[in-house]
């Protein structure tokens, strides 16, 4: 049996809850990864590299560009942030199922390049709860909030492009939704692998004799 790990894109609503399950799922269980960005802009107080972040300059991202290093990268207004290639396929290799927390612009972009990803899609119960949590959260003005519920109605149109849309009602019981929905997809995943293997070699022996 295969074990290497499998990539996981977790994408969702700002306000889904997104930062606090992936940090109870990896405290919970041993065998995932967070994938680490690559991002131009510098370290916040506190912010370690090769933790938080690979911190490199604009020249070096354009230069991973070039290189081909990113699963996937997107280009904002001032900084440029990039998943890389190699911390990814370590990890991997290493067994670990890797979960990268990105917007639905990248996911998209991983499912292209890598079809075997597997999607989720983090949303509330509600719409009204969105606009609750974001409003409880008291870090943005009515401006912003309206803008970040004006963005989640374009991604709520992607989010039949999921391959599984994770409800996040109450912490503990969505964590365990999608540790059972990643280790189910693992599973299948692997046994798939295996029967065409079987398959390929028994009928390449049919074939010679």
């Amino acid at each position: 049996m295969n074990n290497k790990g499998i990539l996981v894109v977790v994408s969702g609503f700002s306000g889904a809850g997104k930062g606090t399950l992936m940090k109870e799922l990896l405290s919970r269980y041993d065998n995932y990864a967070l994938s680490i960005s690559v991002t131009t802009r510098t370290p916040r107080p506190g912010e370690q590299e090769g933790v938080h972040y690979f911190y490199r300059t604009e020249e070096e991202f354009d230069q991973m560009v070039e290189q081909n290093a990113f699963i996937e990268y997107a280009r904002y207004v001032k900084h440029s942030y990039g998943t890389p290639k190699t911390y990814v396929e370590q990890q991997l290799s290493a067994g670990k199922d890797v979960i990268l927390e990105i917007e639905l612009q990248g996911a998209l972009q991983v499912k292209k390049s890598r079809p075997e990803t597997l999607l989720l899609f983090v949303t509330p119960p509600s719409a009204q709860e969105l606009r609750r949590r974001l409003v409880d959260r008291g870090s943005e003005e009515e401006d912003e909030i309206n803008r970040r519920m004006a963005r989640a109605v374009e991604e709520s149109r992607e989010m039949s492009s999921y391959d599984y849309i994770v409800v996040n009602d109450e912490v503990s019981s969505c964590v365990d939704d999608m540790h059972k929905i990643i280790q189910s997809y693992h599973t299948a995943t692997g046994n798939q692998m295996e029967l065409i293997k079987k398959m390929q070699k028994e009928l390449k022996d049919m074939e010679e004799k």
